[in-house]
């Protein structure tokens, strides 16, 4: 294969992401309802035809961007979840890391910016969250704190409403900042902050001090 056949072959390869950071940003600045698929071409510096060739909707590009912005925690987290037998603490820390070092970033705290912004006008848009997002980490994070449980490693704590504690308060944190402008003092989110204060609260609350709970 010539330079040339392989240049173009790598570009080719990345369109794909190119026109979803094309799309989100376009989403973010327009709002999704007034953004059209020719305004993400010419983010995209593509044409029309080659945005449908990847994507054959904006619904589709919303999706897409949703799939990439969850695959980090899909790959990194959710198996440790769904696997793991020793001290709960350690995947919820790993999750709530992996969470946090998604948001810190520009590109990914505009996803769930986006989806708050638009869940009220376009309920499609929840349920896709809520399928490709929520739905894979809660069950997951349910499980864990179930085995917990049993093991006597965790108080008899509610499982299901013990996973809304552990990610409530995070979710919670962005939308003050991002709907009501209710943002920690200094720069940024303070999301490292908050994620040592909250998983300190939250390991003392449901942590079985010894010999107090029993499989």
């Amino acid at each position: 294969m010539t330079d040339t056949s392989k240049k173009f072959r790598r570009r080719a390869d990345a369109r794909p992401d190119e026109v979803l950071d094309a799309a989100l940003a376009v989403f973010v600045e327009k709002g999704f309802a007034a953004a059209k698929v020719e305004e993400v071409a010419k983010r995209a510096g593509v044409s029309k035809g080659t945005v449908y060739l990847y994507f054959p909707s904006k619904e589709a590009l919303i999706e897409g961007i949703v799939r990439r912005a969850v695959a980090p925690i899909a790959v990194r987290a959710l198996p440790d979840l769904e696997q793991f037998e020793g001290d709960p603490r350690l995947p919820i820390t790993m999750l709530l890391t992996v969470l946090v070092q998604q948001l810190a970033q520009p590109d990914k705290i505009a996803v769930p910016r986006l989806i708050l912004r638009e869940v009220m006008s376009f309920p499609s848009i929840a349920e896709l969250y809520r399928k490709e997002v929520l739905g894979k980490v809660m069950p997951a994070l349910t499980g864990l704190i179930r085995r917990g449980v049993e093991t006597g490693k965790l108080r008899k704590v509610d499982p299901d409403l013990t996973v809304r504690s552990i990610i409530g308060p995070v979710l919670a944190h962005v939308a003050l900042a991002e709907i009501f402008g209710i943002k920690p003092e200094g720069e940024g989110l303070g999301l490292d902050g908050l994620v040592a204060n909250h998983l300190d609260i939250l390991f003392h609350g449901i942590c079985a001090e010894p010999g107090e709970a029993t499989p």
